[in-house]
C-alpha cells in the first residue's frame, strides 16, 4: 500500500483517468459496432452515416491517448474499404 501522500494521491489519479479512459474506449467500440451491424446488414447508407459518427469518436479516442492514433487510422481505413465493397457485391 502507498505510504506516502503523493503516492496515495496518484492512486486516486490514475483511477479516474482509467474509468475515463474505459469510458472512452466503450464508446468508441460501441460506435464501430453500429457500423459493422450495418455492413453485415449490407446496408451501404446506413453504414455510411454510422461511420460518420464513429470517425470523431474514434479520431478523440486516439487523440485522448486511448488508442494509438495509426491503430485508429487503419481501422477507419478498413471500415471504410468494406463500406465500398458493398455495392460491389
Amino acid at each position: 500500500m502507498a505510504n506516502t501522500a503523493s503516492a496515495r494521491k496518484r492512486i486516486r489519479q490514475n483511477e479516474r483517468r482509467r474509468a475515463r479512459n474505459v469510458a472512452r474506449m466503450s464508446r468508441m467500440r460501441t460506435f464501430v459496432k453500429k457500423v459493422e451491424h450495418a455492413i453485415q446488414a449490407g446496408d451501404k447508407s446506413a453504414a455510411n452515416e454510422a461511420l460518420k459518427l464513429a470517425q470523431p469518436e474514434m479520431q478523440r479516442a486516439a487523440g485522448k491517448g486511448v488508442v494509438a492514433r495509426n491503430t485508429i487510422a487503419r481501422k477507419l481505413s478498413r471500415l471504410s474499404a468494406r463500406i465500398k465493397a458493398i455495392a460491389t457485391a
